[in-house]
């Protein structure tokens, strides 16, 4: 078990690592120039030549790739001269369109995210769980179709189109909630849950709608297991036949999708926190590409594939509690 966490933990890192290169190409040499975008339309050419030098990036390329990861594990100082700016570890760039360091700016907007993500998908995995499983056991019923139909309609209405909605008819048109504003949960439980419950709905009923599908085709596949016939056979109460060998079963590759699409939401949900106003990163990270904020994209970038990579280490490891047969 030990060998088998150092080894995903070195390839964690070498994951990381790639994606840091390419991320920082794509986004330093594919795109327009930096310093450019850092100087304004204004700018002159002479002006752009400052600017480039002062942002290292008449650097070869790969020094400034170099300076750019040292500055992840020791930070680094921006610019020259009195213009020069302090970026502390770990740094992933500065945005000069905020004025401020990324580290700074996405931690500043991560418990908001952290909140959208966390609240949606426990909705999702209560709503989806129960209609999938509800439906394997009463397949080819009027139950099983209705569920199925409802999973299909909400899995083809866009986020946008059922954010709006929520908007128009809960908000606006019966009044039951105000508009959604953050609250921090130790200042707050209430309100924050409250302010975040249509958010959370309008992410959930698309991510339900496929975990209902996923874990009705899984927990079928796991009750036609010999070991389900076997244990009936030996007189279990089918509670502890259907919760602890087929729903355990079954959750394999739910755990799989899940750590993806928890890892992936934990680095921001642009359309739904752009919709409802939140202040989170996925809002921080349209205001960038609309900028042109390169460093904050980057930054945005790398903490999605870290929060994803982190997650499906996390997942791979619970494999071995949800399912006996796993071993290390």
């Amino acid at each position: 078990m030990i060998l088998y966490l150092l080894r995903r933990l070195l390839a964690l890192a070498g994951v990381l690592l790639a994606i840091a290169a390419v991320t920082f190409l794509i986004f330093y040499v594919l795109p327009s120039d930096p310093a450019a975008a850092a100087c304004g339309k204004s700018c002159s050419e002479e002006r752009i030549a400052v600017v480039r030098e002062y942002l290292g990036l008449d650097q070869p390329l790969w020094r400034q790739f170099l300076d750019f990861l040292s500055g992840i594990f020791t930070g680094r100082t921006l610019g020259t001269g009195q213009y020069a700016v302090q970026c502390d570890f770990p740094c992933l760039g500065y945005s000069y369109e905020n004025s401020l360091p990324v580290w700074d700016l996405l931690m500043d907007r991560l418990p908001v995210s952290a909140s959208l993500a966390v609240g949606a998908a426990a909705l999702w995995l209560l709503l989806g769980l129960g209609a999938g499983v509800t439906a394997a056991l009463r397949k080819d019923t009027v139950t099983d179709k209705a569920l199925m139909v409802g999973a299909v309609a909400a899995a083809s209405m866009p986020v946008y189109f059922t954010s709006v909605m929520l908007i128009y008819g809960v908000i606006r048109v019966a009044d039951l909630l105000p508009y959604p504003t953050y609250h921090p949960f130790t200042d707050d439980p209430l309100g924050w849950a409250g302010n975040l419950l249509l958010p959370w709905t309008a992410l959930a009923l698309l991510y339900a709608a496929m975990y209902a599908r996923q874990s009705r085709g899984s927990m079928i596949e796991a009750m036609a297991e010999p070991y389900i016939r076997t244990a009936r056979a030996k007189g279990m109460p089918e509670r502890t036949v259907v919760v602890k060998h087929g729903l355990r079963s079954a959750m394999t590759p739910i755990l799989t999708i899940f750590g993806m699409d928890l890892g992936g939401l934990l680095a921001g949900a642009v359309i739904t926190e752009s919709l409802f106003g939140l202040p989170g990163i996925g809002r921080l990270f349209y205001g960038a590409l609309v900028n042109s904020d390169q460093p904050v994209v980057l930054g945005v970038t790398l903490l999605a594939a870290f929060f994803i990579v982190v997650a499906n280490l996390v997942v791979d490891l619970l494999y071995a509690v949800i399912d006996p047969r796993v071993r290390y």
